[in-house]
Parts: structure tokens; C-alpha cells; sequence
């Protein structure tokens, strides 16, 4: 549900703008502020979900979300839409708790793997929901996506009420001795390395979702069907480097597994600025290139949201909450970014530049991981 709500609707945004007669980066807040709401709930739910449990946090942020999803539906202008699409955020609780929750039950390379194979699943929803939100804006307008999203948010909130054990042992961790257990944390290089790697290699992709629809209607001409078509490509990708963590990380190692991911992203997207600064960019290139930004993705947030709640086990929920929250508010950061400079005229330079410089930032967080742990082992 929170890959779904986050861009079923992305192939509508250039006629949802016309629809309540505002600017492209008026309706693009529907995305960029979506993820600075889904960062602050992040940071807030990772702690509770650490004291009450995963199971009550779920509920509610699935409760809330359908309600919501009903406000967007009715409302009558851009403002009360915006609003709506705000508490709709309340859903990211499941991002976080499902890391949480496999890291609860498994140990550290059993847990990547895992992971992997959890967003494997994750990810056929981004790749199928843009090109079933073009289908159907087409057919019936967007609101009909905000229809979809409110129907599946109900059936998923049944399952979870029937289904979702309680993962966290004893009762949870009191407030205050997660309170005094912070400072291990933000004492941490390794969590930090960890975090600036997931915040920037999935900064690209936030800041392609504010930017590809623009560059799909302005830039290439597409259809609206056939932007979300083009959208399946960065899940196409990202399911493949899941499935490629959970296969291979036991095996390689968390760092090596990361670094690779890096890589792959940097290149891609440095190969498709060059393309277009030749002046030989095709909606294929672009969207190609995407595809491989998505596989070093999926290579490196398994692993990196691993690491990060590997540095304290016990405080999983607040670990994976403060990563998550760090990701998406860089990721608003970069898709309202995006959204601003992307004007008529302006080609897809803007967007491309935006990614390769956030990818090359994640390789140099890698980087520092992996040269603070060989300093650390040559010192023990």
C-alpha cells in the first residue's frame, strides 16, 4: 500500500493540474510534500511501534489511510486535496514496520535476505500501478485511481486485522530506555553511512518520480498510458536486485553488496546525462537507464536498512523509522527540486543532472562505510 499510494496517480499529475487549474508544481506537491508527511510519520512511528508493537501501528496507519483516501475523492479544490493527501502519508507506518518486522524474527545476513525478497514482492506493485493508473485515468479520469487506492487500503487493513502477528518480544521497549539507548546511534558511523547511502541511491528515485512525468508528456510526448507503461522500468529493475540480495547477500556480504548497487546506479545515470548532452536521447535510453538506477536500488536498501538496524537490534523500529524518515524527506527535497526546475523548454537535463549527482553522493557514503570498518579493523 505504500508503494501503491505513492504513484499509481503519477501518469494523472500533468491532467490532475489542468483538472483544478493550478501549475505542474502546484499538483507535484501531491508527490514531493506526500513524502515530507511520510518522513515525519516515519520518525514518530518507529519509536511507538518499538514500545506498543507492530501489529496496533498498522492498523491504524491503514485505518487512517482509507479515510483519507475518501477526503481526496470529495475534495472540492487543489487546497483540500492536498490536505487529504497529507494524512494519506499516515500509510508509510507499513514501509517501516516491515523492515522492522523481518528484523525482529531474523539475524543479520538472514535478515537482508529476507528483506529482499519482501521488496521483491514490494516492487511488482510500483512496476504494475502506473501503467494500471494510466489505464485508468484514461478510461475514467484520475479520481479513480484515489477509488483504487481506498478499496485496496480496506482489504489490506481486513488482512492485517486477520493475519499480522505481533513481532516485538516482552512488551516492547519503554520510552525512556530507547530515550537513553539514542545517543548509540547518532554515535554511530555505521549508521550513518548506512543512512546517507539509502537517503541518496533512493533520492534518485524520489526525485524521478517528481520529474518522469513531466519529461514523459513535455519532453517526449507520451500519452498518459504510455508514461505509466515506461514507469514500470525502475521496478523492473528493483525487482531484480532484490531478488539478487536475497539470493546472493548471505554469500557476498552486506558492504560489497551495497557498493556494487552504488555503482550500478552512478553509471547508469551518468551514462544517460552524457546521451543527452550528446543530444541522442530516446524515451528508451531514458527510461533504460532508469531501469538500471532501479537494480542498484534494490541492491543497496535491503542491505542498507539492515545495516541500519543492525547497529542496535532492540531498537529496530526507531532505527528503520529515522532511516526511512531521512529517505524520504531527502527524497521530497529532490522530487520538489525536480518539480521546480523542470520547466517548458527545459528538456530532461535538470532531472538527469539531479540523479547522477545524488547517486555519486550514495557511492561516496559507501565508500566511507567501508573505509571507517577496515580503520576499525586494523585498530582491533
Amino acid at each position: 500500500m505504500g508503494a501503491l499510494s505513492m504513484n499509481v496517480f503519477l501518469p494523472s499529475l500533468p491532467g490532475m493540474a489542468r483538472d483544478f487549474g493550478v501549475d505542474y508544481a502546484i499538483m507535484q506537491l501531491s508527490v514531493s510534500a506526500y513524502i515530507g508527511a511520510s518522513a515525519v510519520i516515519q520518525l514518530l512511528a518507529g519509536p511507538v511501534s518499538d514500545r506498543f508493537g507492530r501489529r496496533p501501528v498498522a492498523l491504524a496507519g491503514l485505518a487512517i489511510f482509507a479515510l483519507a483516501t475518501v477526503g481526496t475523492l470529495i475534495a472540492p479544490n487543489v487546497a483540500i486535496f492536498l490536505l487529504f493527501r497529507m494524512i494519506q502519508a499516515m500509510v508509510s507506518v507499513c514501509m517501516l514496520l516491515s523492515r522492522a518486522a523481518v528484523r525482529d524474527i531474523y539475524d543479520d545476513a538472514r535478515a537482508a535476505s529476507m528483506i529482499g525478497y519482501v521488496t521483491m514482492g514490494m516492487a511488482v506493485v510500483p512496476m504494475m500501478a502506473p501503467v494500471i493508473g494510466g489505464v485508468l485515468d484514461e478510461a475514467f479520469g484520475w479520481r479513480a485511481n484515489f477509488a483504487m487506492m481506498g478499496v485496496l487500503g480496506l482489504m489490506t487493513l481486513a488482512l492485517a486485522w486477520q493475519d499480522m502477528g505481533e513481532t516485538v518480544r516482552g512488551g516492547g521497549i519503554p520510552m525512556r530506555r530507547q530515550i537513553e539507548n539514542y545517543p548509540v546511534l547518532a554515535r554511530s558511523h555505521r549508521f550513518w553511512g548506512y543512512c546517507l547511502a539509502a537517503t541518496l541511491s533512493s533520492g534518485c528515485f524520489f526525485a524521478y518520480l517528481g520529474g518522469a512525468p513531466f519529461v514523459g508528456e513535455r519532453v517526449f510526448g507520451l500519452t498518459p498510458a504510455q508514461v505509466g507503461y515506461f514507469f514500470a522500468a525502475p521496478s523492473l529493475g528493483y525487482l531484480t536486485g532484490n531478488f539478487l540480495s536475497g539470493r546472493y547477500t548471505a554469500q557476498i556480504g552486506l558492504n560489497r553488496m551495497i557498493l556494487i548497487g552504488a555503482v550500478v546506479c552512478f553509471a547508469a545515470l551518468a551514462l544517460s546525462l552524457l546521451t543527452t548532452l550528446w543530444g541522442a536521447m530516446t524515451p528508451l535510453i531514458f527510461f533504460g537507464a532508469i531501469a538500471f538506477m532501479g537494480l542498484g536500488n534494490g541492491l543497496v536498501l535491503p542491505n542498507t536498512n539492515i545495516g541500519m538496524m543492525s547497529v542496535r537490534p532492540e531498537l529496530a523500529g526507531t532505527a528503520s523509522g529515522l532511516g526511512g524518515a531521512l529517505a524520504v524527506a531527502g527524497g521530497a527535497a529532490l522530487s520538489a527540486l525536480a518539480g521546480a526546475l523542470l520547466q517548458p523548454g527545459s528538456g530532461s537535463t535538470p532531472l538527469q543532472v539531479i540523479m547522477c549527482a545524488s547517486a555519486a553522493g550514495s557511492l561516496l557514503a559507501v565508500l566511507w562505510v567501508l573505509r571507517r570498518e577496515r580503520q576499525l579493523a586494523r585498530a582491533g
